[in-house]
């Protein structure tokens, strides 16, 4: 392609195919002067490819190395590094984690796009030479009732739903844990967060590298076919739903064939037979051969006739840069080939020997005995890097509600919402207990009367008790009033989430779903999230070991800011955990920790259609005195539940469904306005029960609300507010998501 003779409006036109900026054109322009040639269409795809967004973090790499360095702790293996965050489980075992965004495939395409995002998070926890023992997702999905998209909200809904559904389910492993949220503002533009958990004896950890010169480089699983073209592109500049090009940029995913993947992967792995692996996702063979080559600073040759195909008559740069699924490649000792096509065999996978690691400076391709990529790996993978300006946002509203006239049919409101209600019609979609080792579950309690877990707990080694507790989620609507202290919130709740369960909260996985990076109010929102993780993951001693960036989420606006956090805990035996539901009548009801009291971006005030801006920062010295009790008394806590989403209300019906449990508590300790102290959902706040023979114990700990009973009633002082039994409550929460899934 003649880039070094063409008009700057022709550089621009083949920029904007390649979502490339004029400046990167330039910057290509001069290295191929200096080569005295112009590049091939494969050469130039693959560049395009390595410099998107997507795979380079050209916006966001300067602000993550600045704020988001180095957070480790003594149990961290590795962070930041590989595929995937490599954490200490106990002596011998390691845990591996990551949560990746999915968004713009499921936007055009969701049963697909929502599949393969779930396929590629297994994979990259299975390249570490890590087992996938356990599911986790985390959706922002519009508003079920908008029907003014290029594709129905509804159906963006039950397609992302049931393409996450179909392939965990279908390889058999348990989703555990997740969040979901609506919201207008996600219309059109779903947000689709997956992520994993792996198990692995240390001594069996794969980097994402080859080991040294001579290895040669197996590409294994499914054919590459023309699924996948461009799929970095497309997701590295605001999607155009009307171009129906974007189709062909979503893979179509097969978990029938990443099955056998897994067990041949692994099987190899136990042998002692990779010395390097990645997961072709995307970018393709673009991507893993560039980064596994380059991570170990060498070159290597690479010959397209031996990959295969699934689509005849592919070209040469359409092979290079498919996302075809189900890929893996290895680095390997060619000594070893032998042995390697037995394990093949075996599980009936193929393969292909497609090039070698050499000791160079350039990476060579061939097609058809002729030579149609070389290129130095240095600059190839010396990418752009853009120090974005960014400013805040002004905000034009400081109101607060404090006259609601009708507060038990604001309770019912908020009970019944989207956003409240009970998740059972979407968990119940996923098998959440294959494999028989999910001890805590999404939903806990007596058989058809379940509630919400705060976080799940898995049991991943056979002859241990020791456990491993997940939770996710974020608060988006905090976030677009004030990002800083609406990613610290999302971080109080995951942190709530952990110990409430009994467990010690471990480590930390951020992805991070943004609009156009180009928006200076963006990057504001994008850098203050940013912050907020640093001192929160500074101030805890805890340990930030994987993340991914998503920026172009827009409809007619950008998104609003969703720093989605998945966290992790660990409990040293399962049998001593803690779940949400009441567990006697008679029991006593404590308030530990403190209500925020701000309504600023809560269930209520989104409701209620009031714009709320108010918000004061959470105390996290308190939030660690919280844990202190609750780790320190776990033996003599019969249940907990945190204060989030629909306030302290929401956390009484909650407890109580589970068990048929009902409640009498008195707000009157409590001392804000009966809206704030209903329905604020930020801050330390773990509501707990505990039997009554331990009252002057937590009499020094927190406030006595009230305790547990056959009904229902909040009082406030003098007044009843609220009344029910628990199985009108209860169909009320209940009825919320039948309708729509």
């Amino acid at each position: 392609m003649d880039i070094i003779n063409c008009s700057d409006n022709d550089l621009d036109s083949i920029g904007n195919s390649l979502s490339l900026s004029h400046d990167e054109m330039l910057l290509i322009r001069n290295y191929f002067i200096k080569l005295n040639r112009n590049p091939t269409d494969i050469e130039l795809q693959a560049i395009a490819q390595t410099w998107s967004e997507h795979s380079c973090y050209k916006s966001s790499k300067f602000y993550l190395k600045k704020y988001l360095s180095n957070l480790r702790n003594e149990r961290t293996i590795l962070a930041m590094e590989d595929d995937a965050g490599v954490v200490k489980f106990d002596d011998e075992h390691v845990y591996v984690i990551k949560m990746e965004s999915h968004n713009h495939p499921s936007a055009v395409e969701p049963y697909g796009g929502a599949a393969t995002g779930v396929g590629g998070i297994i994979r990259d926890i299975l390249c570490m030479g890590a087992q996938p023992i356990a599911l986790i997702d985390s959706l922002y999905l519009g508003d079920p009732e908008n029907k003014s998209g290029f594709l129905s909200e509804r159906f963006i809904i039950n397609g992302v739903i049931a393409g996450i559904r179909d392939y965990g389910n279908r390889l058999g492993i348990p989703n555990v844990s997740g969040s979901l949220y609506f919201h207008r503002n996600y219309n059109t533009s779903p947000l689709v967060n997956a992520g994993c958990i792996g198990i692995a004896k240390k001594d069996k950890i794969v980097r994402s590298r080859v080991q040294k010169a001579g290895d040669i480089l197996i590409l294994y699983g499914g054919r590459t076919g023309r699924d996948g073209i461009h799929g970095v592109n497309f997701a590295s500049k605001i999607l155009d739903l009307n171009n129906n090009e974007n189709r062909n940029a979503v893979q179509l995913g097969n978990p029938i064939v990443e099955e056998p993947l897994i067990h041949a992967t692994l099987e190899l792995n136990d042998m002692n037979l990779i010395t390097g692996m990645k997961d072709l996702g995307g970018g393709g063979l673009s991507s893993a051969v560039t980064e596994m080559l380059s991570a170990a600073n060498l070159g290597g040759t690479i010959n397209l006739d031996y990959v295969l195909l699934k689509d005849e008559n592919m070209l040469p740069w359409e092979i290079w840069i498919s996302e075809s699924q189900e890929r893996m490649l290895i680095s390997c000792d060619e000594k070893n080939l032998t042995k390697i096509k037995e394990v093949f065999d075996k599980w009936n996978i193929e393969f292909s020997v497609i090039g070698r690691a050499e000791h160079k400076k350039n990476l060579e391709i061939y097609y058809k005995n002729e030579k149609i990529f070389d290129i130095t790996l240095e600059f190839l993978t010396t990418t752009p890097v853009y120090q974005r300006p960014y400013k805040k946002p002004k905000k034009n509203c400081d109101s607060e509600p404090f006259n609601d006239n009708d507060i038990a049919k604001s309770i019912i409101s908020v009970i019944s919402s989207l956003n409240v209600c009970s998740r059972a019609p979407l968990v119940r979609q996923y098998d959440h207990t294959v494999r028989g080792a999910t001890i805590v579950r999404p939903l806990t309690g007596l058989p058809n009367m379940e509630t919400h877990s705060d976080a799940s707990i898995i049991k991943p080694l056979e002859d241990s008790f020791a456990g491993i507790a997940v939770t996710s989620g974020s608060k988006p609507l905090l976030c677009s009033i004030d990002p800083y202290c609406g990613t610290m919130e999302s971080l109080i709740e995951a942190y709530k989430n952990i110990i409430v369960t009994g467990s010690e909260p471990d480590a930390i996985v951020d992805s991070l779903n943004f609009g156009n990076p180009e928006n200076e109010e963006t990057m504001y929102s994008f850098v203050e999230t940013l912050k907020a993780i640093r001192d929160f993951t500074e101030r805890f001693n805890m340990q930030l070991v994987s993340g991914n960036v998503s920026f172009y989420n827009k409809n007619v606006n950008d998104i609003m800011p969703t720093p989605n956090i998945m966290m992790t805990g660990i409990i040293d035996d399962i049998r001593n955990a803690i779940t949400t539901e009441f567990k006697n009548e008679n029991s006593l009801i404590y308030l530990i920790g403190s209500i925020n009291g701000s309504l600023a971006g809560t269930v209520y005030s989104d409701i209620k259609n009031i714009k709320c801006y108010k918000y004061k920062k959470s105390n996290l010295n308190e939030l660690f005195d919280v844990y202190e009790i609750i780790k320190n008394n776990r033996e003599r806590i019969l249940s907990a539940h945190d204060v989030s989403d629909g306030g302290l209300i929401s956390t009484l019906i909650e407890m109580s469904i589970g068990n048929n449990i009902g409640f009498n508590v008195n707000l009157n300790e409590i001392k804000m306005g009966l809206e704030n102290k209903l329905f604020s959902e930020h801050g330390t706040a773990i509501v707990i029960e505990v039997p009554a023979e331990f009252e002057d114990i937590f009499n020094k700990k927190g406030i006595k609300l009230g305790y547990t009973c056959k009904n229902i009633n909040v009082n406030d002082g003098n007044r009843n507010i609220f009344s029910s039994s628990i199985d009108d409550i209860s169909n009320i929460w209940n009825s919320g998501l039948s309708k729509y899934l």
